[in-house]
């Protein structure tokens, strides 16, 4: 099957059970935050990844800012648009993704990344880099250690979840590459292993 058919029906069959697992209220806090004291107010935020908008999207669009989410998944995009209306929410592959140049003050993609083929994370990444507006931030998890595979029991559910994951100092060259400058880069653990967290900005 194809991979982003396998993430598909992933989040489809499991959407409101990978919230209640992942705690993204906890977890996402501290980084909504810290993104929240660097955007000026009223700035067009674009979440790549968005699930059922909760937390990022609504806590963005309560603090007053334009935020557009998009998902792979449909169940995640409907619920997004119950959870979240202040926010404009499109069901869409991220990788085919366009909008025109410097058109956002922030891009997020929280563990969405991990979801697309390698080739097609590279050059996502560039386009982020052109959607960004000058001083635009984005703040984004990817892999930890190189790693690719599926878990054919997720969550303990049953159902099949896809994986592609580059190793941090991979990542790392890939963003620069893409021509935004990292500012910071921390090591997220979960479980045995982890994630990275980048925040990169695009030059004034």
């Amino acid at each position: 099957m194809d991979p982003k058919e396998i993430v598909r029906r992933g989040y489809d069959a499991l959407s409101v059970r990978y919230d209640e697992a992942y705690g993204g209220e906890s977890k996402y806090g501290p980084w909504i935050d810290r993104l929240l004291e660097r955007l000026d107010d009223g700035s067009r935020v674009l979440d790549i990844g968005c699930g059922s908008g909760l937390p990022l999207a609504r806590d963005l669009a309560a603090a007053g800012h334009a935020v557009t989410g998009v998902d792979l998944s449909e169940v995640q995009i409907r619920r997004a648009r119950e959870l979240v209306p202040e926010a404009e929410f499109v069901h869409a592959d991220a990788a085919s993704l366009a909008f025109p140049a410097e058109s956002f003050d922030a891009v997020v993609s929280f563990y969405a990344l991990i979801h697309l083929p390698q080739d097609e994370q590279q050059e996502l990444l560039r386009k982020v880099a052109r959607w960004l507006r000058p001083g635009g931030w984005f703040v984004c998890t990817t892999g930890s250690q190189g790693w690719t595979g599926v878990d054919g029991d997720w969550l303990d559910s049953g159902v099949s979840m896809w994986w592609s994951h580059a190793d941090a100092d991979t990542n790392r060259a890939w963003i620069t590459g893409s021509g935004l400058v990292v500012e910071e880069q921390e090591f997220v653990p979960e479980g045995a292993g982890g994630h990275t967290l980048f925040w990169a900005r695009r030059p004034f």
